[in-house]
Formats: structure tokens, sequence, C-alpha cells
């Protein structure tokens, strides 16, 4: 009985092997395979019968039962039979033959089948097989193909039985005419000959070891013969393909005088294809293999093949591999292994015939030959021993190649030939100087689009050959002596620069490991080595290059490194100094970035290091030839700008501390004669360079420059101008240009006590003789921008000289008045549209200390310096603009440096002449000049005058040092000049004049007699305001102005207030708008004190006010606007009021701000709120209307009077200042305002005023909504956020509540969330508010009945309503709307009832029946279509339920249970979700009635457990609370832990494996319910959803796969089947999948 089952569930599993669906045939086939892991014979059995029976089944089914059939015998192979063995092998062997024609999927898996037998019953498979192999017939093709992978798959097993296959096979070599048989022969031919190779190669594991080569070699050959002779000629490039895979394998076993015999044909034959076949990489294969086996046998014939050989294999080689075709890299790996075959046998023919290659024209045939070089170097070193000098020499051409892909090749040739010992011969250094060339390739080469991959950037010929350098240098120790000290020699010429990081890092390592050999003193020996660098040279190139420390990989860092190694070679007493502070400049290389690393300080670090080297040597001598070799060098650095300005510098300390006299002369003639005068860097180094010098040799330096204007050098540059006049005349500025900044550095650099005798006398006389030419006797002015910068720097370090000098107080600077006046010269000349130069900003620079000198500028060249310095910078266009211009845009970061560094040279020279009159005179003078800038139209012009103003009043109030107490005179001129920018429409602007009001302030407190470090509060709450003032809010402004009134009120002398009040109006017209605003702002602040004044003009100033709102929309006119109504508002509400109320809705932006203005004062505000609500009570908030357009239907129209008031009660709310009289009145505006909502949802404006609301928002933004019910909710909004009730306004919104309640549909939820708000941040304004609303629970408006019991229904959800003893009569209130005619109000009622058990849950035992029975009421509410009624009352229930008394809830337990469960697989989500958790607090209550309400958990057991697959979120969450809460009632501790565990809220729920554990408890604990629990699944076989009814079947899979056997029986099987069968017709894919997988898993309960 149980062999049927399982034959009828495998019957079955076979039946549906013709479902399309991929998934589902592999869970098929799943299946089949468990199934076959059971009972392994019998599937196999019943496998092979159904195939027998279904000989019409189509062959893509019987596919998925014969891959089962493979995996079951695999996975069994050992506990198989014979018998079964027998069965399976004749049932493949018929599969696999029953067609004459070849299909593939088919056969291959019957073939299969037959290997995976063969692997244990070798004998029963070659038994059955062989008898398809019969002489004389044209055998299956599949039966060849099993022969071949049984070869493969058990070699020992299949060998024995080769012999005679071959000699059955060999005859029928000549009857296969078709393509795919003449393959499948090659197939087993290639096959048979390795499995035979690794039989013989094993013999000592081998069952016959008596089996040899011979055996098989003259059948071998016989096949040979045909494949060769006839099949390779074939058309078909597949089957000469395949027989040139058989012919290599095949070679090794042929008889070797055949092999020797069939050569002079086979591999021209071989050869021949390459010419057939794109992809060569068989044949390759086949060629290698043939050649090692002629190898093997010591054949002569390869020699005359040779050339042909060479010839035919060179071009694979040379044709590029493409690393994306995976066959063509194999191909070259091959194709090189015949080349080592070869060269290790005629090493002298094959490099005769590669080394001229080398020459070839063509790139690929270079590239080819060099592969294959480094192939035979590494591969045949014995044989290329004695031919190293041959290659190297001929190593020569392709040195000079300057292909990258060559140069590549050769890098890798030379690494193969350093592994070998070529480089140790004579032409070793040429290869390596080729690589080092190769390292010193710019890496940072733009590079174009790649034609193909071997020109990728991250494969570049820099890149390889740098690697390559440094793995020879550390890792091949035979190449120690090679490069060391070989590559010092390329450390000095400038062409190896790109190369001194990786040199720099390899010799450190070499030298290193020579000191480590002892090799410390001799680590350098130049009379072995007369080539390499002096140690002058070394040291002057490391240091020099260490200057840019980043570039070029940090080649800083490895050149001081190495320069510390060669410590000993340089100089034998820079041991101890060297190694101390050579490692500190290498950490603080390292510890800072190219960005953060300043390279003034790092260059002074070098030449700092330089001087102690100097001081530490202490050689003259030494000295001498170390600066020669600078001075030398020089000229190699003519592309490096920046590396020769520092050796500039480090010529010049060398010079310093040089002792003998004329060698600095001559090093210094030299300099000058030599020097490239149009590079501005090299007139810079050979500045600093002379200004170095002249710290220990002053007047040699001097000398010098005079002499070099007297010598022939210079007269011979000057003469040429007849000549080559532009050419001349610019050479000649560059050279006078060169001889005015060296004065400079020597006067900067120079002892202070010798050089100030100099300055007048020498120095200035020589500087202005260069730059003033004379034409016929009269001074022509220069144009060349680079001799009036240097004359400007010049006389800039002459000045700094003198201030920083000894004596620079008793120093008269007679010329002082000439030079500025050349400065203003140069700042006047000065284009004023933009800024091109750095002229302007160094002039002023300049200016700046030449004023600190003595003696005094008169006052007109004063004021001429500074008007000329205003105009000149503060005029400049806008850097922006200068930027759009700019339209490359490559120098728009350089200009605006330039722009930020001018501005701070004006900053610098204005204090610079305010240091020299520190008064209030001082200070009015300079705002004199400043004054006209601080008030321009143009905003640029501003920003910098007030920015300017700033630094200048916070200099001054810094220097102010006040003895006596006197006035200061213009503090209001001052502050009117500067208050009213606090508003300016610049941000910049506000922040500094903020400032600027500061300081002026604490100037008058220092001159009233305060210490400068006193700190006054109000003054110090300025400073607080700036950051607010960086964006342009109305608030902060108005704050801002107020209080720098206060402060001027307080501070300003009562004379000096008039005429400030004057200058705030006049700032009323300031074309900038804001600082208009700030006047009036200032000028209200003082008219609030005056406001008696106005009374009797009131009447007329109101309709001024809104008549000048509407002229002019400005925020100060508005502000103005408010305060004005709130005084007369004070003395005359009513007419105010009126007034008001009186203007046209919707109100105007105008009129709003009228209103608020009065919510100002709480008394006056709280009378105009009381006056308000009356008009809205007064009225009726709407009148219906016919529509006649919508037939009999009518609308409802809002009343002007309510909607006015409405409107007027938001305007006055929205003030902040409301607030108090807001709380005063806070119950009566709430339930007016929520009734004014409830009222106006849905109603209509009236016509007229529709129309007026869309020309109001047509001509612009109105202010906001007119509509009713928006109107009231905002108005509501405001009132609560007014009243200190801005949480429950926070709440509601970020609940979406507001947009909720002026929704028709979803009115009451708004309410609820506003009711839930309210309890939970107003408590304490409840009482009276539910005192004022029950009345409205009998209102004739249905709307204000819905809205009271939403508003009731929620506050029962919170204890507050306990707490202010509220509950009974709110519940008694609440229970009397259950009649109501309202199905809303209906449902709300019992939401509120259930709400108890949330917010009172202490009452619901005393009212517990009252509850329940309301409950029950509720589902049986018969006028209750959508169950709505019925839905609350299950969900207020289940909250009720954890608070009744047990005996109220006994007697109707079961009925509520019974009467929820169809509610389970409801269509509507939230009835299935709340019935769920309605039954999982039921069980509660379960203990008494156990065994009866045990059963209902029964019922719904399956239900909850599939529902965990419901598509909707909230029901699956139902159905975990609900299995948790039934876990305890089930008596089985394991299931209950499971609901607990894998059934929390917030764990996700991997519903396979929970279901596995699911059956495995209940079939452990209720095996008995097996049947039942069938049932109830099958039921679920035609639910709606998709997932549940995939996981039906599953969930009975695995109630099989858990139940003991004793419990099968009463599942009735046929009827299970049955419908597993029909589901597994299911339309989804996923549901038949789920499906199959049971079906074998059914086995456990046959």
């Amino acid at each position: 009985m149980t062999e049927s089952r399982i034959k009828r569930l495998a019957t079955t599993l076979m039946d549906a092997t013709t479902d399309k669906d991929p998934l589902v045939q592999e869970q098929i086939y799943n299946a089949l395979c468990y199934l076959g892991e059971s009972e392994p014979e019998e599937i196999l059995n019943s496998c092979d019968e159904y195939l027998r029976q279904h000989d019409k089944l189509a062959y893509p089914h019987r596919v998925i039962i014969l891959k089962a059939m493979e995996t079951v015998v695999k996975n069994n192979i050992a506990l198989l039979d014979k018998s079964t063995a027998k069965v399976v092998i004749f049932l493949a062997s018929n599969e696999m033959t029953k067609s004459k024609e070849v299909i593939r999927d088919w056969q291959q898996a019957a073939s299969n089948v037959l290997v995976a037998v063969g692997q244990r019953f070798i004998n029963k498979v070659m038994e059955e097989v062989l008898t398809k192999f019969q002489p004389g017939i044209l055998p299956h093709y599949f039966v060849m193909q099993t022969f071949a992978n049984l070869s493969v798959s058990n070699v020992f097993g299949m060998v024995p039985f080769l012999n005679s296959i071959l000699g059955t096979m060999l005859p029928m070599l000549g009857m296969a005419k078709q393509d795919h048989m003449k393959s499948v022969f090659c197939y087993a031919l290639q096959h048979f000959s390795e499995s035979i190779q690794e039989y013989l190669a094993n013999l000592d594991k081998a069952p016959d070891p008596t089996v040899r080569k011979d055996t098989f070699s003259n059948e071998i050959f016989s096949a040979y013969e045909v494949l060769f002779n006839n099949w390779l000629q074939h058309r078909e490039a597949k089957l000469r393909l395949a027989v040139v895979e058989a012919m290599g394998p095949m070679s090794y076993l042929m008889p070797s005088e055949k092999l020797e015999e069939q050569l002079p044909k086979l591999i021209p034959g071989i050869l021949a294809l390459y010419k057939k076949h794109t992809e060569a990489f068989y044949i390759s294969k086949s060629l290698c293999q043939i050649l090692e086996a002629s190898v093997n046998i010591g054949s002569r014939s390869l020699d005359v093949q040779l050339d042909s050989l060479l010839g035919t294999l060179h071009p694979q080689i040379c044709a590029p591999a493409d690393p994306s075709v995976p066959l063509t890299v194999k191909n070259h790996t091959e194709v090189l292994r015949c080349f080592t075959v070869l060269a290790c046998s005629f090493p002298d023919r094959v490099l005769a015939f590669l080394l001229p290659k080398l020459e070839s024209s063509n790139e690929r045939t270079r590239v080819g030959t060099l592969l294959i070089m480094r192939q035979i170097i590494n591969s045949a070193p014995s044989q290329m021993e004695i031919k190293k000098p041959f290659i190297l020499s001929s190593m020569r051409l392709p040195l000079q190649d300057s292909n990258n892909k060559v140069k590549r090749a050769v890098v890798q040739v030379i690494s193969a030939m350093a592994h070998h010992g070529y480089l140790e011969q004579p032409g070793g250094e040429a290869m390596m100087e080729f690589l080092v060339r190769q390292c010193a390739l710019p890496s940072d080469a733009p590079k174009k689009q790649p034609l193909d991959a071997d020109d990728l950037t991250s494969d570049s010929v820099q890149s390889i050959s740098v690697n390559t350098l440094f793995l020879l240098s550390t890792t091949v120790d035979r190449m120690n002596n090679v490069l060391w000290p070989y590559l010092l020699e390329f450390v000095t010429p400038i062409q190896f620069t790109n190369a001194l990081t990786p040199l720099c890092k390899s010799l450190m390592y070499l030298a290193m490991k020579k000191q480590e050999e002892g090799e410390n003193a001799s680590l350098i020996r130049y009379d072995l080595n007369a080539n390499l660098p002096s140690p002058y040279a070394l040291t002057t190139r490391l240091l020099v290059v260490s200057s840019q420390p980043y570039v070029g990989d940090c080649r800083g860092a490895a050149a001081l490194r190495l320069l510390n190694v060669l410590h000993y070679s340089i100089h034998p007493a820079l041991d101890q100094l060297w190694s101390k502070k050579v490692p500190l400049l290498v950490e603080h290389i390292e510890e800072n970035t190219e960005k953060s690393l300043s390279q003034k300080e790092w260059e002074e670090k070098l030449l700092l290091f330089l001087q102690e080297t100097l001081a530490a040597v202490s050689d003259n001598t030494w000295i001498c030839h170390f600066v020669t070799e600078m001075c030398r060098q020089l000229n190699s650095y003519n592309g490096f700008p920046l590396e020769k300005n520092f050796l500039y510098k480090c010529i010049g300390t060398m010079l310093g501390a040089c002792t003998s006299k004329d060698l600095v002369q001559k090093q210094l003639q030299e300099l000058l004669e030599t020097a490239r005068y149009h590079e501005e860097a090299e007139r810079e180094g050979l500045a600093s360079c002379f200004g170095i010098c002249a710290i220990n040799h002053l007047e040699e330096t001097l000398a010098k420059l005079e002499d070099f204007v007297r010598s022939d050098v210079f007269k011979k540059s000057v003469g040429l101008f007849s000549i080559f006049k532009d050419r001349s005349d610019n050479e000649v500025e560059k050279i006078k240009s060169t001889l005015i900044l060296c004065y400079g550095y020597v006067a900067v650099y120079a002892p202070k006590e010798l050089v100030l005798s100099r300055i007048e006398a020498d120095i200035l006389k020589n500087i202005f003789q260069y730059f003033n030419t004379k034409v016929l006797g009269i001074k022509v002015e220069t144009k060349d921008l680079t001799l009036k910068l240097c004359l400007i720097r010049s006389i800039c370090m002459i000045s700094q000289a003198i201030y920083n000098g000894v004596k620079c107080g008793d120093f008269i600077f007679s010329r002082k008045a000439e030079l500025v006046a050349q400065m203003v010269e140069f700042i006047k000349a000065e284009p004023l549209e933009a800024m091109r130069t750095p002229v302007r900003q160094r002039a002023m620079i300049t200016c700046t200390y030449l004023v600190i000198l003595e003696p005094h500028l008169s006052d007109p060249d004063r004021t001429e310096l500074i008007d000329s310095c205003l105009a000149s910078v503060l005029a400049l266009p806008p850097l922006e603009l200068v930027k759009e211009r700019d339209e490359n845009g490559g120098d728009a970061l350089h200009k605006e440096m330039l722009y930020g560094d001018t501005i701070s040279a004006l900053k610098d020279l204005l204090k610079s002449l305010l240091q020299r009159n520190l008064t209030p005179h001082g200070l009015q003078d300079m705002f004199a000049h400043l004054g006209p800038w601080i008030k321009s139209n143009k905003e640029h012009e501003r920003q910098r005058a007030v920015e300017v103003s700033a630094a200048l009043l916070d200099f001054y109030l810094s220097k102010l040092n006040v003895s006596t107490v006197i006035p200061f005179y213009n503090l209001g001129v001052l502050i009117a000049l500067f208050s009213p920018r606090c508003s300016d429409s610049l941000a910049s602007v506000r922040q500094h004049a903020v400032d600027c009001v500061y300081c002026l302030l604490y100037i008058q407190l220092c001159y009233e007699g305060f210490a400068r470090d006193h700190r006054d509060e109000m003054v110090e709450g300025l400073k607080a305001l700036k950051k607010g003032l960086e964006e342009p809010d109305f608030t902060v402004l108005f704050h801002t102005c107020n209080n720098i009134a206060m402060v001027i009120g307080k501070r300003v002398p009562p004379d000096q207030l008039m005429s400030l009040l004057l200058a705030m109006f006049e700032g009323l017209a300031d074309p900038d708008k804001n600082c208009s605003r700030a006047a009036t702002v200032m000028i209200n602040s003082l008219l609030k004190e005056r406001g008696g004044v106005l009374q009797e003009k009131v009447p007329d100033i109101m309709s001024i006010i809104h008549s000048k709102l509407e002229e002019v929309d400005e925020e100060h006119i508005r502000k103005a606007a408010q305060q004005t109504v709130y005084i007369l508002a004070s003395q005359h509400k009513s007419v105010v009021v009126s007034s008001l109320l009186g203007s046209s809705l919707p109100f105007d932006s105008h009129t709003c701000t009228m209103w608020r203005s009065l919510a100002t004062e709480p008394t006056l505000t709280s009378q105009i709120l009381e006056q308000l609500l009356e008009k809205v009570n007064r009225d009726v908030p709407y009148k219906e209307s016919k529509c006649f357009l919508l037939g009999s239907g009518s609308e409802r129209i809002a009343t002007p009077l309510p909607l006015a008031a409405t409107c007027a009660l938001y305007e006055i709310m929205s003030a902040p200042e409301s607030g108090a009289a807001v709380l005063g009145l806070y119950p009566p505006l709430f339930v007016t305002l929520l009734l004014r909502v409830s009222c106006t949802v849905g109603v209509q404006l009236p016509k007229n005023l529709q129309s007026r609301e869309r020309r109001s928002s047509s001509h612009g933004p109105a202010p906001r909504s007119l509509h009713p019910c928006s109107c009231a909710v905002e108005t509501l909004k405001v009132m609560l956020a007014r009243g200190g009730s801005e949480e429950v306004a926070r709440a509601v919104g970020s609940a979406g509540g507001w947009e909720l309640m002026a929704t028709p549909e979803r009115h009451h939820d708004g309410i609820t969330v506003l009711a839930g708000a309210m309890a939970r941040h107003a408590g304490p304004r409840l009482p009276l508010i539910v005192k004022n609303l029950i009345p409205t629970l009998s209102s004739v408006f249905e709307s204000q009945r819905i809205t009271t019991t939403a508003f009731f229904a929620e506050l029962l959800n919170s204890n507050v309503v306990n707490d202010l003893l509220l509950l009974e009569t709110m519940m008694d209130n609440v229970t009397g709307r259950q009649k109501d005619a309202c199905i809303l109000v209906r449902m709300l009622a019992l939401r509120g009832l259930g709400n108890i058990a949330c917010g009172s849950p202490e009452k619901v035992r005393k009212h517990g029946a009252k509850l329940l029975a309301s409950m029950v009421n509720g589902m049986d509410d018969k006028d209750d279509p959508h169950n709505l009624v019925a839905l609350e009352a299950m969900s207020s229930l289940s909250k009720l339920l954890d608070h009744v008394e047990e005996r109220d809830i006994q007697s109707m337990l079961l009925h509520i249970a019974i009467r929820i469960r169809p509610f389970f697989d409801s269509e509507q989500s939230d009835l299935r979700q709340s019935s769920i958790l309605l039954f999982g607090n039921l069980t509660k209550f379960s203990e008494c009635n156990c065994e009866v309400f045990f059963e209902q958990i029964l019922n719904g057991l399956v239900t909850l457990l599939l529902h965990l697959q419901d598509p909707k979120p909230e029901v699956v969450k139902a159905c975990k609370f609900a299995l948790r809460m039934c876990g305890p009632n089930m008596g089985c501790e394991g299931l209950c832990d499971m609901f607990l565990n894998h059934l929390r809220e917030d764990r996700s729920l991997h519903y396979g494996e929970f279901m596995n554990n699911v059956c495995k408890h209940l079939m452990q604990s209720y095996p008995e319910m097996l049947n039942r629990l069938i049932l109830t699944n099958l039921f679920y076989f035609k639910s709606n959803w998709v997932d549940i009814r995939a996981a039906a079947p599953m969930f009975i899979g695995f109630l099989v796969l858990h139940v003991d056997e004793d419990h099968c029986q009463q599942v009735d099987l046929d009827q299970l089947i049955s419908a597993l069968n029909l589901l597994l017709k299911d339309p989804v894919p996923a549901v038949r999948v789920k499906v199959a997988e049971t079906l074998g898993r059914l086995v456990r309960i046959l």
C-alpha cells in the first residue's frame, strides 16, 4: 500500500513536469530528489516505470525526471543494489538512444545518469552500453560521449575497456559521414588519450599496473591516420578544431617511430589551420602537446620544421591579446609554451630568428618579439646562459624606441634579465639607464582617449618602470652591486627630475644594505667611479628639490632621507647634526600636506639647515667648492622657476658664510652677468640672494651693484637700444627692475646699524637713477609694470628697514614727501574701471610705512593721499561684475585675492594716518573724506566705505588713551551717519554699521571718563544683534533700530537731539529703503512719548495712514501706522473698531496691519475681543439658498457680519501682544470658534465676496483665504497659539487635524485630534469648555452634534476628565446619543464609551455591565449597512475587556466569539483587524469555559496562522497579537514560547521557518488534530489572496513533515492529493511551487 502511494505521489509530481514556469519545474525536481532521499530505489523504479509508460511525454519534461534520477543516484550511489542499478542503466540507455536524431538536452541528461551510475557500477554500465556499440554499426552520438565522460569520471574503471573499445571504434571512423559523429569520435579519442595518460602516470594506484603505452599505441595511430588524413581537411571549422584538440593528447601515445615519421606532415598540417581559424587557442594547445611529445622522443624532424614553426607562431604573439576574450589570453600562454619548448632544443636558431625582429618597423612585431624574449629568458635560463652578451647587444635598438607599448615590453624584459644575471654583463648599464629614463616620464601628462586597453593610464610605462626599479632594488639581491652606486649618476642630471622619488627610495634602500654590510665609511668610492656626482653636486641637487617637497610623488621626503644616509660621504663632520635634523625635516613634510605647508616657513627651515651644515663643517675651502657647484647648477633649473629661486637663496646663504671677499665678488659678478632678467622668479631669486649675502658682506654687495651698472655688460645691453629698440628697451627695464629690487632686499636683510646711513646717500640715489629715464635732458615716466612694481616694493622694504632700525625715532627721512607723491602718482594712474595689477595695493602698503616716518606730511599732501586712495579703491566695480566680464574665468581666484589684499592695504594706510592725529578732530577729518562714500547710492561703494569705517573706529578705540574728560562733540553727527545703515540692503554693511555704532558709543564712554575695558550692558547688546542682521528679517531690524534709538536717547547730549532727529528725517529719503526704514523706527520711538498731541487729529490720521499704506508699501510706514493706530484706539476704541469693521472684505493688507495694532495692550484688547465675539454670536452662521443649477437642492451661504468679525478676531489674535487678553477669554473664545468651525464646514461665500476674493487673488496673493470654514479654522488655530496652547495647535497641525477639520467627510477626525491635544496640553481649561458644549449635544444643527460628540468621545480617552470630575456627566450625555438619528453620532458615542478603558480604566469595572450592553447593542445595530457601528463596537469592546468584571463578560463570551468569527475572512481589512484583535482579547476570559473556548481557538488557529501572510500589515499585526494571547491557553509550552518570541510586533518574521517550527509543536502536542488542520487548510486553497493560497499547502507540508507514523492514518490521502493536484494548476507560479514542495513531503505519511 505504501509503495503504491509513494509511486502515486511521484507520479503526481512527474505529471506536473509539464508546468512551463521554470521555478515550478525546479521545485518539482527538488521534490522528486526529496522523495529519492527517503526511498531512493522506490523513486528510481517509479521514474523508470513512469517514463516507460509515458512514452509520448515530450523530452523537456523527461529531462526534469532524468535530472532528478541523476541526483538521486549521485547522492545514494553507495546504497543502490545491483537490480536497481540495472533498471536505471537500462532506462537511461534506452532514453539516450531512443531517438536516432541528436536531441541534446534529453540525451545528455540520460548520458549523465549512466555516468553517475558508472562511478560504482562501471561493469554493468559498460555491459549495457556496449550492446549499443556493435562492430560495423555506427553507434549513437551519445554512446560515444558517454564513453568519453566515463573515461574522465572513472579513469581506473574505464581504461581497461578502452583497448577493446578502440578496436571496435577504429573501423567505424570511416563509416562516420555526419560532422557531429566525427566530432564526437574526436571528443572520445581526446578524453581516452587523456585518461590513458593519467592511468599511466598513476600506475602505483592502478588496478592493473602491467598496462603500458604500447597497449594503445597502434590503435591510437590508426585513429590518428583517419583524423589527420581525412577529417582535418574538412570544410567545417568546428570539426577541424575537434580533430586538433584530439591530436594533441593522442601524440603522446603514438609509437615513437610513427610520430617521427608523421611530423613532417603533421606540423605543417597543424600550422596551416592558423589561417583558417580566428580562434587559435585549441590549435596552439595541441601544437604545444605535439612539440612536447616530439621532444620527448628526441625527434630529429623538428629541425627541418623549425623555420615554419617560428614563422607561424611569432605572429600569434604579435597580435595583442584581448583581456575581455579569455581564449586569446590562453592562446598567448600556449604559444609562449611552444617557444619555451623550441628554445630549450634550438636556442641558437630561435635567437637568430627573434633578434632581427627587434629592428622591425612594425610596432606589434617588436612588442611580440620582446614578450617572447622575456618568456625564454625566464623559462630557458640554462640554454640562454652563454647567449647573454648577444642578447644584450641586440637590445640597443629597442632601447631607443619611442613607442609606449614597446617601452613597456622592454621594461618587462629588463625585469626578467635582472633576475637571471644579464645586467651584470657589459651593456647592462644601458638597460638600467633606459629604465630610469622611463621612470622620468611625466606622470601627469594629459592622456588622449586610449585606442585599446594597452594604453590605459593605470598601466602606463612610467608606473610600471617605477615599480620595476623598486622591485629590482629591494628583492633581487644580485642587483645590489649593479645598482650601487651606479644609480647616483642619475640624481643630478635635470632630465631625470621626474625619476628622483623612485631613484632616492631605491638608493636609500641600497645604501642602507651597504651600511649593514659594514661599508659606511667607503659608501661611495670615487676612486672607482669617476662618473659619480660630487658630494657638493649631490647635496645641492637633493636640497634644492626638497624645496618643493610634494612634487613628483613627495620627492622632498625621499631626497632628504637619501641625503641623511649619504652624510658620511658628504662630509664626516655631518653625522651628528644630520642624524638629528633631517628626520625632523622629514617629519614636518609628513605632518603637513601640499595645502597646509607654509612654503616660506619650509624654505626658512631648509636654509637654517644649510647654515647649520656650514657651521658644522667650518671649512672655507669646502664651502668655496660648494658655492661654486651651486652656481654651476643654476642654469640646469631654467625650466624650474621655484627651485631656481630657492637655489639663489642657498647661494646667498653660502656666500654669506664664505670668508673669501674675492670669491664673493666674483660669484656676485657672475650671477649678475648670467641672470635671466625677463623671468620674475629669477629676479626675485637674484635679489633675495644679494639681500642674504649683504647680511655679512654689505660693502661688497653695494659695490658690486654699482660696478655692474658701470660695467661693459650693462652698457652692452643698453647699447643694443638703437638696433633692437623694442626688445632691448624691455630687457633693460627688466635689468633695472632687478637692480632696484636688489637694493630693497639689501636694505631689509643688511644690519640696520650699517644700512641706515647708506639709504639716502647711496641706495635711493641709485634706485631713482635706474627708474627715471632722461631723453634730451627731460625725465620720461616709465610705462613698464615690472619696473614700477619693483620700485614700489623696494621703497616699501627701505621704509620697513628704517622703521625697524635701531635709531628709527631719530631718523629724519628727508625724501619722504617726494616718495609719497610718487606713490600717489602711481595710484592715480591706475584705471578705475578694473583692477588688473597690484600697483594700488603695493603703493598703499608702501605709503603705510612711509607716513609713520618723520617728518609729518603737510595737510594738502595728506588730503591728496587720502582722497586718491579712496577714489582708486572704493570706486572700483564690484568683484562679481569683474568675474562676469572675465569669460575665461581662469584668474577669478587671483582677482578675488587681489581685491581683498587691496582693501586691507587701504585700511592699514588710513589707520597709519589716523594714528598721527588720534583726536575727535582727527576722526571728524577722516570721516569728512569717507562720508560721501558711506552715503553712496552704489552698494559696492557703501559696502567698502562702511567696512573701512568699522576698521578705523575699532582701531581708534583700541589706541584711545584719554587723560582728561572732554566732550566728544561730534558723536551725534557720526551716529546719524551710521545708525540708518544698520538696515542697509547689504548684510555686510548692516554688520559693519552696528560695529561702527558700537565703537562710537564706547569712544563716548571713554571720553566721559570710563576705563577702556569698561563694558556697558546696553551697548554690549548691540553685538548680540549682529548674527540676526545676516538676513534682512523685519523683526530683527526693528529690534536693532529700537535698541540703537534707546542707546542714543541715553547717550546723545540734549543739545544734539534735535539735530539728530533732523538728520534722521533726512534719512527717510535715503536711496536705500532699508535705511529709510531704520530712520522711521527711530523717529517713532520718540513720537510714542508725544502721543497726546495727536488726539485732535484722530479721524484725519486714520484716513491718512490707510492712504499712505496704499501708496507706499514699505515696512517702516507699516510699523509707524501700527504705532499710531494703537495710540488712537487706546482713546477711541469704539470709533476705531466700527471704522475697521466697515472695511470691505476681504480685508486688504493695510487694514489687517491696523487690526493687529489693536493687540498691544491687554485691557484694550480684551474689550475689543468681547465686542467681536458678540458680533459673531449675534447672527445665524449661514442661510439656506436654493441652487437652481443643481435642481431642488440648496447650498449654505455665510452671513457677512459673523464672517467679518471672525476675520477681525484672526487679525488681532495673530499679534503676539494679544496673548494676555486671549488667555482671559479662553473658554468663550474656544467654544465660539469651535462651533463656528462646525457650522461653516461646506458653507460658501456670498456671491459678491466670491468675485471680490477672485479679483483680490488675481492682483496678488491675498493675506489669507476668506472661505468661511478655512477662516474659522485659522482663527481657532491662532486663538490656541495665542492663548498659551501652542502645544495644542502644534500637535493638531503635525497630525493633519486642521485639514481634516475643514473636510466634510473627515471633520470628526479633525475634532478628535483637537480634543486629544486639549486633554494632553490644556486640561485645566476643559471644565468650562465642557459646560458650554453640553447644550449643543441637542443642537438642531447636526454638524454641531457630530462636533461635540467627537470632542467628548476623545476627551473620554484621557484620565483628565476623571481628574476634573467630568466623567459621569460626559458618559451619561454620550450614552444618550446611542439613539441619535445620525450613524456617525452613534459610532462616535460607542467610540467614546470604549475610550473610557484608556482614559479612566478604574471606572470601567463600576459601569461594566452598562458599557458591555452598549457594545453588544452596537454589534447588533440594524441600521448599519457598512458595518461602521459594528466595527467601532468590536474595537471599543477590545479596549474594555481588560477592565470589566469577569462575571460581566462570561455570560456573553461565547456569543461574542461566534458573532465575530465571520469577520476574520472579511474583504474589509479593518473588520479583519478589529475582529482578530477582539478575539485575542477574549482569550483572557477563557479559564472558566476552558474547554468550550479552547474549541474556538482551534477553530480559528489555522485562519490566524495563514493570515500572518495577509496583504495588509495591520491585519498581520493583529494576528500576531491574537496568537500571542492564545498561546498560553493551548497547553503546549513550546508553542506558547514560539508565539511570544517570534510574533513580537517589532520583530520581522521568517514565515516558512516559523511555520515549520509551529507544525513541529502541533504534531508533538496535538497529533490527533492533523486531519482537522489539513481540512481547514484545504478551505483556503480557494482564497482570493495569493500569499494565503501559497501558505495553505506549505502549512500542510510542514504538518506532514513532523507527524508521527502512528497518526498518519487519520488523513484522507486521496482527498489531499486530489486537492493538491487541483491547486497545482493555480495560475500563480509561487502557489504551484509550494504545492510541488508539499507533494514531495507527503512521503512522510505514505
